[in-house]
């Protein structure tokens, strides 16, 4: 019995400790770069929310050394569109489409590290009452801005490292 718990131990260690080195790949200290000019364009409030998004991924407590200053332009549209209604006209589905463009350049040389189209769309259905409904609008517009963002991310990750 003691030999059981002692290989179950020894095992144990070997995993703890083999993987004491791990290192994610898209990890946001590989990212190297601060936020030295943007612009916002389209809605106002989500444009706001991706910027927040970079600036949070852009600490200016990194080593400055290796930062790399950007311009930066985040332009963002919603369309909201009834996809489904009832014998009555009454709409049970929406989808909302957000369309991002964003635009990353060099801040010193004005060459360009990113320019890239985002156009990503989820659907959700109508409540019984209207608050849930906005709720679900809600809720729906935070997943699909947190869809675009971990795919601006890997862009940007893939691009400032490379130039």
């Amino acid at each position: 019995m003691k030999k059981i718990i002692y290989l179950k131990f020894i095992i144990l260690l070997i995993f703890i400790f083999g993987c004491a080195g791990y290192e994610p790949i898209f990890s946001s200290t590989n990212l190297q770069f601060e936020i030295a000019q943007y612009s916002l364009k389209g809605d106002k409030q989500l444009a706001n929310k991706f910027y927040s998004k970079l600036k949070n991924l852009s600490d200016p407590k990194k080593d400055k050394k290796d930062l790399k200053s950007v311009d930066l332009l985040i332009d963002v549209s919603k369309n909201k569109e009834a996809t489904t209604k009832d014998s009555t006209g009454k709409i049970l589905q929406y989808k909302i489409t957000l369309i991002t463009k964003v635009e990353v350049k060099d801040f010193i040389t004005d060459d360009k590290i990113l320019n890239k189209n985002f156009e990503y769309s989820l659907s959700y259905k109508v409540q019984d009452q209207y608050f849930d409904t906005i709720q679900q609008e809600k809720k729906t517009i935070e997943n699909l801005v947190n869809l675009i963002h971990q795919q601006l991310f890997t862009q940007l990750l893939e691009n400032i490292n490379l130039k």
